[in-house]
């Protein structure tokens, strides 16, 4: 994606969903799905007179993502309210945080093109989510609207990035790695279909060497990585075009068309004093102190890129591998239990990302619920590596050992695949091919030498795959040139 002599300039706002049972300020239900208007009260609808209750666990889970962050935890912060109206808002304004939030500059460090990249996270505040809008259509073609309150005052963590992001290449990365540090951490999901993870982007452009920033606009609800980079180079470009054409972007606020590719215009940017904030009367100013600090850090579990660069410095894996491996903390533990009981790690790697993958995907199964355990997987590798059977046969049973409640070595013996490694047996059987095949026998030795495989291929065939492929090509090669 080549943007001439200009580049873009990106701040991510990511919206968290997080992993409790009840809500920030009262005790409905978070759980998704549920009937309409069915998880709601006095509270979380804003009625006269319901004052809020601040859920402790959001707090536990916004220190814990902070000190992952590289974040100082602010020892005092408020909730202010900011004002704006909508119909799924129905008090009118939403509990935040604004000038004094609980965690502030952080940062999270990325690799693009294998080069790292630090990207400096402004901000983390608590803030409550509003309702949903659910827009349907009669018979007659006219519309309406229709609100759920079920999602009203959720809580959310707010992710602001500094404007560091030059590439929707980066945005990506960073978001992916953001994503699955709030999984490795347990306090989200991570589940952009469900809007549990989602971001909105500001977006300008410069000329490359300048530091004085454009005017931005704002992407929201942007929550699939594939269309979070198609608007982001749609948009950066669309800012190029309108500079070079000599008018001036305007500051605005924009939705991305994902039938289109395009980006259109939705509102004019609001600002912060747009939302007229201020602290919220019915909440006292959080005060946290380092014993609670203390006792979430000794609770933070190994982060994403901490096991990425274990594995690439302990397992010598290349950066492509440990990024599908640590893309998941259950694959992780699965690739580490696998390698535990067979210590091959670039085998039990390559294996788990196609073989496994692909049960997976086909199986529509999470690597938290594997069809194979590490310990039968690690049994099939020893088995191929001690020649028991081939890597081919290996492939072949592998669907039938995620089917199956058997192990590799009796599915195997029940099957009769052992491999065949008895030189006058393998012998017999080529001897028997080149005899069918004169004329490309002469062909080989007249210098035709990938008719090899030709001839290894034959003879699998014969064999049913069961020739031990080393002894094979040695005496396959003995009889070509003798």
């Amino acid at each position: 994606m080549g943007y001439d002599d200009f580049e873009g300039v990106i701040g991510l706002e990511v919206h968290a969903h997080l992993l409790t049972k009840s809500k920030l300020f009262c005790s409905c239900s978070t759980e998704f799905g549920a009937e309409p208007n069915s998880h709601t009260c006095p509270t979380c609808m804003g009625l006269p007179g319901a004052l809020p209750v601040l859920n402790k666990k959001v707090v536990d889970f916004a220190i814990k993502l902070g000190l992952a962050l590289n974040c100082t935890i602010n020892r005092r912060s408020i909730f202010a309210r900011k004002n704006y109206y909508y119909p799924d808002l129905p008090k009118g304004y939403q509990i935040s945080q604004y000038e004094e939030p609980i965690c502030e500059n952080g940062y999270l460090d990325i690799t693009v093109n294998n080069e790292k990249k630090r990207i400096r996270i402004k901000r983390i505040h608590m803030e409550e989510d509003a309702g949903k809008l659910v827009h349907e259509s009669t018979i007659e073609a006219s519309t309406y609207s229709l609100v759920d309150y079920n999602r009203s005052s959720i809580p959310l963590l707010e992710i602001v990035s500094e404007p560091d992001i030059r590439t929707p290449q980066e945005a990506v990365q960073y978001l992916k790695m953001l994503r699955d540090c709030l999984i490795y951490l347990e306090i989200c999901d991570g589940n952009m279909e469900e809007g549990s993870f989602r971001c909105d982007a500001n977006v300008s452009v410069r000329k490359r060497g300048t530091q004085e920033f454009g005017t931005r606009t704002e992407l929201k609800n942007l929550n699939s990585f594939k269309y979070i980079e198609k608007s982001l180079d749609y948009e950066i470009k669309r800012q190029i075009e309108i500079i070079k054409s000599g008018q001036e972007v305007v500051q605005e606020t924009r939705l991305f068309n994902v039938d289109q590719g395009i980006t259109y215009s939705m509102r004019g940017k609001e600002e912060a004093h747009d939302y007229r904030y201020f602290p919220e009367p019915d909440l006292l100013p959080l005060i946290i102190d380092d014993a609670w600090i203390k006792k979430i850090r000794q609770e933070l579990p190994e982060l994403p890129f901490e096991k990425m660069e274990r594995f690439i410095k302990d397992y010598g894996l290349p950066r492509y591998d440990v990024e599908i491996l640590v893309s998941d903390r259950y694959l992780a533990d699965y690739f580490e239990e696998t390698v535990k009981r067979f210590p091959e790690p670039k085998t039990v790697s390559n294996w788990i990302m196609t073989e496994l993958l692909r049960e997976l995907k086909e199986r529509n199964l999470q690597p938290n619920n594997p069809p194979i355990t590490p310990e039968r997987f690690a049994e099939l590798l020893s088995i191929i590596k001690d020649g028991t059977i081939s890597i081919k046969i290996g492939k072949d049973i592998f669907p039938e050992l995620c089917e199956r409640d058997i192990s590799p070595k009796e599915l195997v013996y029940e099957k009769g695949l052992t491999q065949i490694t008895d030189e006058s047996a393998i012998g017999a059987k080529i001897d028997e091919i080149l005899s069918k095949f004169p004329k490309e026998v002469e062909e080989f030795r007249a210098g035709k030498e990938k008719l090899l495989g030709f001839f290894v291929g034959q003879v699998m065939k014969e064999t049913k795959g069961k020739a031990n492929p080393k002894v094979l090509n040695e005496l396959l090669l003995k009889r070509l040139k003798g």
